[in-house]
Formats: structure tokens, sequence, C-alpha cells
């Protein structure tokens, strides 16, 4: 029995693909954010609790029941993921640096300015679900 599986990357891919609509820039970055988190996680520089941070971000991208959960939002739901996903590189990024992260990085644009727009969108989108997302994964 031949099975082909498919990664979470291309699944996220595939969700948000024919998505238009007024948060369609941010959201799409969603599984460029995934693949970076994951990659870093191959990196022998990245510490415990660093390690830690980034495993709760990528289990609440596929938590079925978020803050803003994507079967009841669709790809609406993603926002608070991206939100969570861009914190994180962003605290990473203040101690690693982005030049050390924009090696594990497979995106079209540059690093730093798609976590400053990630955070500065999703968090005027957010509001006070902000402390929300933060507090569901335990990083606050």
């Amino acid at each position: 029995m031949n099975m082909e599986f498919t990664d979470f990357y291309d699944i996220l891919r595939e969700n948000l693909n024919s998505y238009r609509g007024d948060y369609e820039r941010i959201v799409d970055y969603a599984p460029d954010l995934f693949r970076l988190l994951s990659d870093l996680l191959q990196s022998r520089d990245i510490q415990r609790e660093d390690r830690l941070m980034i495993c709760a971000a990528m289990g609440y991208l596929v938590a079925p029941n978020d803050i803003i959960p994507e079967e009841i939002f669709g790809p609406h739901g993603y926002i608070d993921d991206v939100y969570l996903c861009s914190v994180v590189i962003d605290e990473l990024a203040g101690r690693m640096g982005y030049r050390f992260l924009e090696e594990y990085w497979s995106g079209d644009e540059d690093l730093e300015s798609v976590v400053e727009e990630c955070i500065s969108r999703t968090s005027e989108i957010l509001g006070d679900k902000r402390s929300s997302v933060l507090e569901y994964t335990g990083l606050r």
C-alpha cells in the first residue's frame, strides 16, 4: 500500500491559496512562518526555552479550538496564529538576530519586514484577544 502524505506546510498553503479578502496578505504568511519555525528546530543553536516557545506556536497552528478557530471563521481564523508565530519569531530575533533567522527563512520578502507587518496588522485586528492567545499557549 503506497500512501502519499501531505506536509502541514502544503496543507496550509492549499487551504489559504484561494482566499481573497481583507486579511489575505496577512494570512498568506502563515505557511512560511510555520516552515521557518519548523526549520529552526533543526538548528543546534536553538536553546531549550526557545524550542518550547517554537513548539507552542506550532501547536497553536494545529489546535482546533484556539482563540479564533479556522473551522468557524475560515481563513480569518489564521490571524491569531500569524500573530503568535510573529511574536515568537520576533522574540527569537531579539536574542539571535534576524540575520541568523534569515538563514532558515524561505519566504520571498525580508523576514524582519514581514514580522513587523504581521505583528502590527494582527495586533490591530485582535486587540484585547492578543493576551488570550499568549495565555492559551502558556507564553504569558
